[in-house]
């Protein structure tokens, strides 16, 4: 099952296991049983710590628990963790065989602290880059509490349980039988979801903070830039963002980051904070900023207010907040989100396996987007308003040479249909004769572009048509001592190289900002 380059990498891994691992198997006969006891018995020759049984009589088959013996943990993976999930089983292996966390003290402790009975269940693919950061917060969090039970599920591999669930995004995370959430969280945003307490608590705890010399807001690959720039200065740093990673964390295959030939954006993300945080730099996640109050004169402090009811204050800011996908405006389209209507084929496109689906744009993404679901569902037809396609040369051929896809150009799309539960189609509008079309589907994957994330910003900095934050050549906003940088602004073309540049420059610019305006008279 593993290749020899692979079991070499686990068997390094698994040394790191300090106590007994018993892996007890639920199978029957079928290829998948087989394939995955294949992998469990690679597994199993890998360390003396670990042994297995295959007499286990769980519902779902194939699947497998983990268990340390005299401990009470319910761990358990129905499907084979394979792709991007295979990190979350060597992560599993290692916690249940007593190998410590990197979670924080305080983090470990909240788990530990939680009362009652958590039963939960994750539904997620293989080719998810977002579901492994949900499968591993509960799989650390089942180890650490009795009470806390866990399920990983390939959603691909129990296509009658997602049917009948009508799951229809991943990852799809369901608490004692109730839906709980869909899309990426991370450990922290589970337990603040869970104890809401700790939201009123942290936010105290924020307000309570000395000044900042240098706030970001945002930290994505421009507020890290920003933040790392900044703490070489020996300055007073603090890193505020909604998420780490931004909207790099959605991005799938990275192959134009100078230096680094190719990687994922989960993987780009983890090593930008891994780098933030070798240096003297506050980070603060799950923060969503609300409103910004400028400083009241040039030697002042500006504010940076959040939805959790925190506020930071600094002496300079710097303004990365990215951006996020941009929504097609249509009567259905916010009733059908994760419904059906879905804007990460990697994500979700294996639960359309066999499926009818539209992709909405005809840009790079929009078409990338096509020719990777063409190789999971049955049909798949892309509307692109303009009256020709915008993607490479290079993608459009490989577009047009798949049977299965269907281009129509000069489509407005109007409207999303749906039975009440789940997509059924969409209306288009033909531009050049007006009429309107009904396409019969089951999905519907948006890739038209990013909207930069500043509706908390407006009537407080000057803002372009485009909603965009105007910056000039040294990323200065039109407040002095508030800086901008990345996809949020007005810079173009929104790569992560150029926003990691823009970052710094605009670190240096507060930096610079910070001189003038503390010097002596």
């Amino acid at each position: 099952m593993l290749d020899a380059n692979l079991k070499s990498q686990l068997k390094s891994y698994l040394e790191r296991v300090t106590q007994p691992i018993e892996i007890v198997a639920s199978l029957d006969d079928g290829a998948k049983s087989q394939e995955m006891l294949a992998l469990l018995k690679d597994i199993v020759s890998l360390s003396n710590q670990i042994t297995l049984l295959d007499n286990g009589t769980d519902a779902r088959k194939p699947s497998f628990s983990l268990n340390r013996p005299g401990s009470d943990i319910s761990l358990r993976f129905a499907g084979i963790p394979m792709g991007h999930e295979f990190t979350s089983l060597v992560l599993a292996l290692l916690q249940v065989g007593g190998h410590p966390s990197k979670a924080s003290a305080e983090v470990i402790e909240q788990v530990r602290s939680l009362k009652g009975e958590f039963n939960f269940e994750t539904y997620f693919s293989l080719s998810c880059q977002n579901c492994p950061d949900v499968v591993q917060a509960l799989n650390l969090m089942a180890v650490l509490n009795p009470n806390i039970r866990h399920v990983a599920i390939d959603g691909a591999l129990f296509q009658a349980e997602v049917d009948e669930r009508k799951v229809m995004a991943v990852p799809s995370i369901y608490l004692n039988g109730v839906n709980f959430g869909q899309g990426r969280m991370g450990l922290e945003e589970i337990l603040a979801k869970l104890d809401t307490g700790a939201v009123e608590k942290q936010a105290q705890k924020l307000s309570a903070k000395e000044a900042f010399d240098v706030l970001v807001v945002g930290g994505g690959p421009a507020g890290a830039a920003a933040a790392i720039y900044a703490a070489r200065k020996g300055i007073r740093t603090g890193v505020v963002a909604e998420r780490f990673g931004g909207q790099v964390l959605d991005t799938m295959a990275i192959e134009n980051f100078i230096s680094v030939q190719e990687t994922e954006g989960p993987k780009l993300a983890a090593a930008l904070e891994e780098h933030v945080k070798q240096y003297d730099v506050d980070i603060m996640n799950l923060q969503r900023a609300s409103a910004l109050v400028p400083a009241k004169d040039a030697g002042g402090l500006h504010e940076v207010r959040f939805e959790s009811g925190a506020s930071l204050k600094a002496k300079s800011v710097i303004l990365a907040t990215g951006a996020r996908w941009r929504e097609m405006g249509v009567p259905g389209e916010q009733e059908y989100k994760a419904k059906g209507v879905c804007f990460c084929p990697h994500c979700d496109g294996p639960l359309f396996k066999g499926k009818r689906v539209a992709v909405i744009g005809g840009g790079n993404s929009g078409v990338e987007a096509a020719i990777d679901l063409a190789g999971i569902v049955s049909h798949v037809t892309l509307l692109e308003f303009d009256s020709q396609l915008r993607a490479d040369a290079v993608l459009q051929r490989k577009l047009f040479s798949l049977p299965n896809v269907k281009v129509i150009t000069s489509a407005l799309t109007s409207e999303v249909k749906g039975d009440g539960q789940k997509v059924t189609g969409l209306v288009y509008k033909d531009r050049q004769s007006g009429e309107f079309n009904n396409v019969e589907l089951e999905g519907i994957f948006v890739q038209i572009g990013l909207l930069p994330n500043t509706d908390w910003l407006k009537g407080t900095v000057e803002l372009s048509p485009r909603g965009e934050i105007i910056v000039d050549a040294r990323g200065e906003t039109s407040l002095p001592g508030v800086f901008a940088a990345g996809d949020v602004t007005t810079v173009p073309y929104k790569q992560i190289v150029i926003a990691v540049g823009e970052g710094a420059k605009a670190s240096l610019s507060a930096f610079d900002h910070l001189i003038r305006t503390s010097a002596p008279d």
